[in-house]
């Protein structure tokens, strides 16, 4: 299927690992011109050095805190100047702690805001004036099933990733006008190192080895195992692609079918 991807100029954050490290290959071997960004810079430049050698592709990679906003204006600026367009923006970032309501801290709630909600401002306000430009544009937030069905012990997530739906909705209903369509991929159990933290906290919590509690979410999955992190990235460049151009404002689930409600 051809996704009219080639030459497109794309930015996919948190992508030294996981799955937004899963996306810039795919985008890149869509023949894509990918910039990646993460904290660490030295897992970031491995990632990227690897899928440059596999693809063959144009990969930009500077380490990145997201959550700094000038700094996020200074590295589009300069995907920018590199690629000359910019079309595509992945937003992406780690997720807040396990914790239960109580034991947060009013510092830990405003981390999780500028984490997983302002990372996605920061990014969407650089990116968009470059895509109005071409009257093309694709901006994807990924989130997590937790903003439509809430994971135990995982408040803030709950509560900032929501915030991240409305805001993906009120961006596609201001700028459709100007070709940009905004969406929301939300993963469910997925085999990341965000998910293996997650799963210690459990184990340790109910005493039991970490396995058990790989197998219990995928015995909870109707489709009985967890997602490939490739498997959320596929999802993500279709809906960059040309194949998705009616749509905009939308989550759409890579769940597995684990979401109960219609």
């Amino acid at each position: 299927m051809e996704l009219g991807l080639k030459g497109r100029g794309v930015i996919v954050a948190a992508s030294s690992q996981g799955m937004g490290r899963a996306a810039a290959e795919l985008f890149a071997r869509e023949g894509a011109q990918v910039a990646m960004c993460a904290r660490t810079e030295k897992t970031l430049q491995e990632a990227a050095s690897q899928i440059r050698s596999e693809t063959g592709a144009e990969i930009y990679a500077e380490p990145l805190d997201v959550t700094d906003g000038p700094a996020v204006q200074r590295f589009v600026e300069q995907v920018s100047k590199r690629f000359g367009r910019l079309d595509v923006c992945v937003t992406n970032a780690g997720g807040p702690p396990a914790k239960n309501f109580l034991s947060v801290s009013a510092d830990e709630w405003r981390k999780a805001v500028d984490l997983n909600f302002l990372s996605v401002v920061h990014l969407a306000k650089a990116v968009i004036p470059y895509m109005q430009r071409h009257r093309w544009g694709r901006i994807i937030t990924i989130t997590s099933i937790s903003v439509k069905q809430p994971i135990d012990d995982l408040v803030m997530s709950n509560a900032v990733r929501a915030a991240v739906v409305g805001l993906v909705k009120s961006l596609s209903n201001e700028f459709g006008k100007d070709g940009i369509l905004v969406n929301n991929v939300a993963p469910g159990y997925t085999a990341t190192e965000r998910l293996q933290e997650l799963a210690g906290t459990r184990a340790l919590a109910a005493g039991v080895p970490i396995e058990q509690i790989y197998q219990r979410w995928a015995a909870e999955t109707p489709v009985k195992r967890l997602a490939d992190p490739k498997e959320v990235a596929d999802v993500i460049l279709w809906l960059a692609s040309e194949r998705a151009s009616y749509i905009t404002g939308q989550t759409l689930l890579v769940d597995g079918g684990i979401y109960r409600g219609l």
